[in-house]
């Protein structure tokens, strides 16, 4: 196995995000400062010499310090130990906005909680859509239970030999969410490889629109899909 066969995905995040027992930074070192040691211990526990995707974990208590990290971070694109940059927990489309038209490198990823609460992310995913930024989910299963376990998503994932997970997952996939999987359970893994194996040999999980809606409509978001009239699923 080759690094180049990796795709590596880390973080940087503030103090209120880490345990105080275990901070990869020196918590009274200059927020620019934070940023360039967290990276370093990174590249050391990941044993590697460069971060595929370097997601900024939420936003910072004003956007002057915002900026201060996503600056920070940008140097280091600059200078190949990064190969792109993300944000995550942002949930007002007016803030995503404001931070790619103010970065001098896009964000190439967004990854937010996928849940009822912020509406799904419909305008932020529209966004994502238009500008090809990756919109990314977590908390993606414990949030929607209402959905695929709703009794015409489970007889769905039936006939398509699928768990009522697998299934939700592949829906995420077909209205462009790349779901984020922190599964332990071996069992889990080899279901979630075999579905990515499905969909990348070219089976379409869902044959239409009105397959996909089963889903959607159960999440109880209105207009959850931002896919226009016409495009393909």
């Amino acid at each position: 196995l080759q690094r180049s066969d990796l795709w590596i995905q880390t973080k940087f995040s503030g103090l209120g995000a880490h345990d105080p027992n275990n901070v990869p930074y020196d918590v009274n070192a200059s927020l620019e400062e934070r940023v360039k040691q967290s990276l370093k211990k990174s590249l050391e526990n990941l044993q590697t010499d460069y971060i595929d995707s370097w997601v900024m974990h939420g936003p910072e208590d004003s956007w002057e310090n915002h900026f201060k990290v996503w600056r920070t971070m940008e140097m280091f694109v600059d200078e190949g130990k990064v190969r792109q940059l993300g944000i995550s927990n942002f949930y007002r489309v007016e803030d995503v906005k404001f931070a790619y038209e103010q970065a001098r490198i896009k964000p190439k990823v967004v990854q937010n909680r996928f849940y009822s609460d912020s509406g799904h992310d419909v305008e932020i995913r529209k966004f994502c859509q238009e500008h090809d930024i990756e919109y990314q989910s977590f908390w993606t299963l414990t949030a929607n239970p209402k959905a695929y376990r709703h009794p015409a998503a489970l007889e769905l994932a039936k006939t398509k030999g699928l768990s009522p997970e697998g299934l939700f997952y592949a829906f995420c996939m077909a209205i462009g969410i790349t779901p984020m999987d922190g599964t332990t359970n071996t069992q889990h893994m080899k279901e979630d490889i075999a579905l990515l194996n499905r969909i990348r040999s070219g089976e379409k999980i869902f044959v239409d629109s009105d397959e996909l809606a089963i889903i959607g409509n159960a999440l109880g978001t209105p207009n959850w899909s931002i896919v226009g009239d016409g495009e393909e699923l």
